[in-house]
């Protein structure tokens, strides 16, 4: 072998190089194995053998070694220039990582569904920006489940029971459900008295939660009623639920946050109100419980103090 190393030798080792790296440059620079070994924290043998290690790799004497000290050998003194200025780079990128890791800046990716995201979470967001102008969000509102890892989502907010899975998870509030009809509605067919009575009702039924076509109704001594519901209007959207309701064509069981506005104004009012429905947790979840970036760890937080009582009323 000449006195030219290619770039292939060159090459940091795949898992433990960049130690091994680091290792070689304050062995050159201390001009002594133990000293570099007690600066890095390690045992003078397993310095030695990385270095060994090292020239085994590239198929060069690196150092030479005397009562003296350690002194590199002409490949080896090549080598070194090329290590330092690596492991400068290498220390540079490390504290850009931390840097991010640890400031709320650059962009975050949220997702949650469409009625959520549209009356709750796009205004929470909005203030969130204004308190931290370096964060740039993609606020992504869809009703169907989406996989964070594939599609690069930092935080999802969604509702109800959360499978078993390894990504983090963080409980934000309640979302409580409430029966509603117009009053015209209520007029012309009667308030209903239990949850019984609402087999005898047009249900506007939403497709995605509440058992679909089933009801299941509490009440505050813990006496349960589940009851077969049935109406005209089934849709996934509860937008349109609602605005069925507002104009008289059933009753429906929707979300506070989706129900209170026009319960506010009178164009829907609650029925059954010793009786309630399941209430959902709210969660915001993340890729994974490790090593969470600032940006993700502080928005979330920023969302526990979102969601206490009458949380939907304040939205």
């Amino acid at each position: 072998m000449g006195d030219t190393l290619t770039f292939a030798q060159l090459r940091i080792q795949r898992v433990d190089g960049g130690a091994r790296l680091k290792l070689f440059v304050r062995v050159v620079d201390l001009g002594s194995y133990s000293k570099a070994a007690a600066e890095l924290g390690i045992g003078q043998p397993a310095a030695t053998k990385q270095v060994s290690r090292m020239e085994a790799h590239l198929g060069a004497r690196l150092l030479h070694r005397s009562t003296q000290g350690v002194t590199p050998t002409e490949i080896g003194l090549l080598y070194y220039d090329k290590c330092k200025l690596i492991a400068h780079h290498v220390d540079e990128a490390s504290s850009v990582a931390a840097l991010l890791q640890t400031q709320i800046q650059g962009a975050l990716r949220i997702n949650t569904s469409v009625a959520f995201g549209r009356r709750v979470l796009a205004p929470l967001v909005l203030q969130f920006m204004r308190m931290n102008p370096q964060v740039q969000v993609d606020l992504n509102c869809e009703d169907r489940y989406v996989n964070m890892v594939e599609q690069g989502v930092d935080v999802a907010i969604r509702m109800g029971r959360l499978a078993d899975s390894t990504l983090g998870s963080r409980f934000l509030g309640l979302n409580p459900w409430v029966v509603v009809a117009s009053p015209d509605y209520l007029k012309r067919c009667g308030t209903p008295q239990s949850p019984h009575d609402l087999a005898d009702h047009q249900a506007l039924i939403y497709s995605t939660v509440q058992g679909d076509a089933r009801w299941h109704f509490g009440d505050a001594v813990g006496q349960t009623q589940s009851v077969a519901v049935r109406g005209q209007l089934r849709s996934n959207n509860l937008s349109s639920l609602m605005e069925a309701a507002r104009l008289g064509f059933g009753v429906a069981a929707l979300p506070q946050y989706v129900a209170y506005p026009s319960m506010a104004n009178g164009s829907l009012v609650s029925v059954l109100d010793t009786w309630q429905l399941p209430q959902q947790d709210i969660h915001a979840v993340f890729p994974s419980p490790r090593m969470v970036p600032a940006k993700v760890t502080q928005f979330i937080a920023w969302l526990q103090g979102q969601f206490g009582s009458l949380w939907w009323r304040k939205v």
